[in-house]
Order: C-alpha cells, then sequence, then structure tokens
C-alpha cells in the first residue's frame, strides 16, 4: 500500500510541477532572430573521414561562396565521439540571419551562380552521387536559439 501511495504522489508531483511551467516569450525568454538549417546524418562509422573529405569539397565550399556574398552567416560541422551510437553521428549546420534569409531569390541565384565555378559543380557532380553509399540523412530542422533570462 505504501508504495502505491509513494509513487502516486511522485506522479502527481512530477504533473504539478508541468503545469506550473507557463513562459512568456521576450517576457521570460528571448528568441534569436537568426535561423539555423540542422541536418542529422548517419554516416558508416569506418567513412566518416571519406563523407568530410567530401563535404569539403562540395558543402563547405558552398557554404564558403554563400558567407562571401552574404547569403548566410555561418556553416558547423559536428561529429560523435561515439559514431555507433544513436540514429546520427554526423550534425551539419548553416546559420541564416532571419528568416527572409531563407526565402528564394533569384538575385541571390545569379551570384551565388556566378561565383560558383563549373569546377566547383564538376567536383560537386563527380562526389555528391557517391553520399547515399555511405550516409543517410536521418533529420532536418529549422531552429532558433532561445535564451532564458
Amino acid at each position: 500500500m505504501k508504495i502505491r501511495q509513494f509513487f502516486a504522489g511522485v506522479l502527481l508531483a512530477g504533473s504539478a510541477s508541468i503545469a506550473v511551467a507557463d513562459l512568456d516569450p521576450w517576457t521570460d525568454y528571448d528568441i534569436s532572430e537568426t535561423v539555423s538549417n540542422v541536418t542529422t546524418v548517419k554516416v558508416d562509422s569506418n567513412m566518416i573521414d571519406k563523407y568530410l573529405e567530401g563535404l569539403s569539397k562540395t558543402w563547405v565550399t558552398g557554404n564558403k561562396v554563400a558567407m562571401e556574398l552574404g547569403q548566410i552567416e555561418g556553416y558547423s560541422i559536428y561529429v560523435s565521439e561515439l559514431p555507433d551510437s544513436g540514429s546520427f553521428n554526423v550534425v551539419l549546420i548553416t546559420d541564416f540571419k532571419d528568416a527572409s534569409s531563407l526565402q528564394p531569390s533569384k538575385d541571390n541565384y545569379d551570384a551565388f551562380m556566378k561565383k560558383w565555378s563549373d569546377e566547383n559543380q564538376a567536383i560537386t557532380d563527380e562526389i555528391v552521387p557517391t553520399y547515399p553509399d555511405i550516409r543517410t540523412i536521418t533529420g532536418e530542422y529549422l531552429m532558433r536559439e532561445i535564451t532564458l533570462k
């Protein structure tokens, strides 16, 4: 009987603490204008270096061009220290100034393609088709940083 009372008390305490959490945006926390595109990838653990090599010639090169043009704020690559655990082991992040930066723009496209070379396109055309043999994209998210006050 006492065990049931104990578990009932734990359940009530847990649900009561959930009901109290009423935070208001911009009062209790700030929401960044920056939007990050986060892609989670499961790469075969023995192929992570090969994938990174390919990214350095494709994804990173494209992001450098976009940064030079002011189309993105930055980019990051994270690799798990435990590559065989979990549903992903590589995270790719691209940071945009705000949500309007995600809108299609012919001017941005034309500027990017002018700076992006035929050589870069040839390298991309060669490498990208090999990615499905070594990795699976497990998720893609648009995220904003929350700063609690």
